[in-house]
């Protein structure tokens, strides 16, 4: 039985149980900073299952980020974000992501339905995501590549710290655009 079969002339993966692979993926984010320019980080450490099903229109994602990995390139940047005024990791070291649909697709892109939880507030958000292709890897693994993105207003979950500009507007924008990118390696049954 082949591990990749077709569906709407796509090349996907069988179903099962996936997992996402560490050594491939990418959890980021943009913010604008003083109105004028992003800026850009991740977190370094970030798992996912995903379920692939018979139809893959029934198919399902969990993930959760630890929020103390939080990276930006500017060690009292990522310090300050780890803190109350935003992501408060000590006492919510994690953001959950948990589908609850697919709301549509076309071609390999799919607009997937979920809940977002920040600071244990939970919210709706809508993630677009690209199926990349399946493949098997050299070591016989049966892997898939997606990418995704979605926009946030920050402030729904509670990270509405910020400062008033003498020019006019805030120091951080409200609007964070959230990109992921990885791998996915079947788990075995």
């Amino acid at each position: 039985m082949s591990d990749i079969r077709t569906f709407e002339g796509l090349q996907i993966p069988a179903a099962g149980t996936y997992e996402l692979d560490a050594a491939h993926k990418r959890v980021g984010f943009i913010a604008r900073h003083l109105m004028v320019s992003k800026v850009r980080g991740q977190f370094a450490e970030a798992t996912a299952t995903i379920t692939i099903g018979e139809d893959p229109l029934q198919s399902s994602v969990t993930a959760e980020i630890k929020t103390a990995s939080v990276e930006t390139g500017q060690v009292d940047r990522d310090n300050h974000l780890r803190t109350g005024d935003f992501f408060e990791a000590e006492k919510y070291p994690t953001i959950v992501f948990r589908s609850t649909g697919i709301k549509s697709h076309s071609g390999a892109e799919f607009v997937l339905d979920g809940e977002l939880t920040i600071k244990d507030v939970t919210k709706p958000v809508e993630l677009v995501v690209e199926f990349e292709g399946a493949a098997t890897s050299p070591y016989g693994q049966s892997v898939f590549g997606f990418s995704a993105s979605t926009e946030i207003d920050r402030e729904d979950w509670g990270l509405t710290w910020n400062v008033a500009l003498e020019t006019g507007g805030v120091m951080i924008g409200k609007k964070i655009k959230i990109e992921i990118e990885g791998e996915a390696i079947r788990q075995a049954a």
